[in-house]
């Protein structure tokens, strides 16, 4: 094989406040005097962090390199998608909880971009509900215990937790007939003054239980209590997504489970270390746990109320060492593939471009240079290629599902 059929790629590396200071940067063999947070790694084409590929000792924007060879995109997945990389790669290291978000569904994005832009609202503007027109569904697998909020839990849930909770007794009248997107619509219109009359005591009464270690990880009070504590400094208005943290199901995923986010369904992301693949696209309505832009409106608008029941992934195994993470989302597909030191993997001809990560230990495609821990690198569409597991290996793949 001619090495150059498989290219290294350095990914780049966002710094958001939520970020761990180690995983990320022990991955990629980088020091971190600094403390910076390294939040996430993305592998792919967007144009906020486009990945640099390595073309005879050369780095050159990985967009660059497919705009020069269209073909190494595949025929179907041009036809499907245009001629882009129809995904986005990330790792991501999850320190402080990220916001209460919902993405749009592909013609709420035509639509909603199409809008903005006939109203003149600037792409960079931070009130902008629709950066593209595209949708976001997205897929992540854990490298570490994750914990997530996924869903609108179950009416009889929600019920017991207004009950059980003695600060939300004000939430009562929202909820009288059992309907979820009342409820929701109430607390995200409440008056601040409303809101805070409710969580300042659930703030007094949480915060010496998480001081003396009284809350587990399996109660939303415990990531009440951390959300008090990390997001709302004294003095500060309090956040209404917390509600959601008692709304929402509160799951917790096991290393190499996984869980598909579709359209519409509310979720974040609280603590833990994981791989994620999304379309590309930077779509997001948020409704709480953040400083960020709040449409209330539209986020109602583009959000799913029917009680979800969390399907976690465990992947579908293909061969003796990889695994699919099968969703119903065209644009992509996330595949894990585990290694023993000497083991071959001969890959599937891909009808498209395929990204590859090594997690951990390190791997030689046959006739070409060797990847470690850290290093991704990309694979045109219809390339045959074997890995050599040089070590007890772990890698995830990203590609485009068989067009077929």
């Amino acid at each position: 094989m001619n090495w150059q059929q498989v290219f290294l790629l350095e990914g780049k590396v966002q710094h958001y406040d939520w970020g761990g200071y180690e995983y990320l940067p022990q991955l990629l063999g980088l020091a971190n005097q600094a403390q910076q947070p390294y939040a996430e790694l993305w592998m792919g084409t967007h144009p906020r962090g486009e990945s640099m590929a390595w073309k005879n000792d050369h780095p050159i924007p990985l967009s660059e390199l497919l705009e020069s060879r269209p073909d190494w995109l595949g025929e179907g997945v041009v036809a499907q998608f245009g001629p882009k990389l129809p995904y986005l790669f990330k790792v991501l290291d999850v320190r402080q909880m990220l916001s209460i978000q919902v993405h749009p569904n592909k013609a709420q994005a035509e639509s909603g971009f199409l809008r903005e832009n006939q109203a003149g609202v600037s792409l960079s503007a931070s009130h902008r509900n629709f950066k593209d027109d595209n949708h976001k569904p997205e897929v992540m697998v854990a490298l570490t215990a994750f914990w997530l909020l996924h869903g609108f839990r179950h009416e009889s849930e929600i019920a017991r937790l207004i009950e059980e909770v003695p600060e939300f007794g004000p939430l009562k009248p929202y909820f009288a007939r059992k309907d979820i997107f009342e409820l929701y619509k109430g607390v995200m219109e409440m008056p601040q003054a409303g809101v805070d009359a409710i969580l300042e005591p659930l703030d007094n009464r949480l915060r010496p239980l998480a001081e003396g270690g009284a809350l587990r990880k399996e109660q939303p009070e415990f990531w009440a209590a951390r959300a008090f504590e990390q997001l709302m400094p004294e003095g500060k208005a309090y956040d209404r997504g917390v509600f959601s943290i008692f709304l929402l199901n509160l799951v917790r995923l096991q290393p190499g489970q996984g869980i598909f986010q579709g359209a519409g369904v509310p979720h974040a992301y609280l603590e833990g270390v994981n791989v994620e693949l999304m379309a590309n696209s930077d779509n997001v309505f948020r409704g709480g746990l953040t400083t960020k832009h709040i449409d209330v409106p539209a986020l109602l608008a583009h959000l799913n109320f029917e009680a979800v029941t969390p399907r976690i992934l465990e992947g579908e195994r293909l061969s003796a060492a990889e695994w699919a993470y099968y969703t119903p989302a065209p644009d992509f597909q996330l595949n894990k593939i585990r290694l023993s030191a000497g083991e071959f993997y001969q890959a599937r001809v891909s009808d498209g471009p395929e990204i590859l990560i090594v997690i951990e230990g390190a791997v030689n495609p046959v006739g070409c240079q060797a990847f470690t821990r850290g290093q991704a690198f990309f694979v045109p569409a219809g390339h045959v290629y074997a890995l050599h597991g040089m070590e007890d290996s772990l890698i995830f793949k990203a590609l485009v599902p068989s067009l077929h």
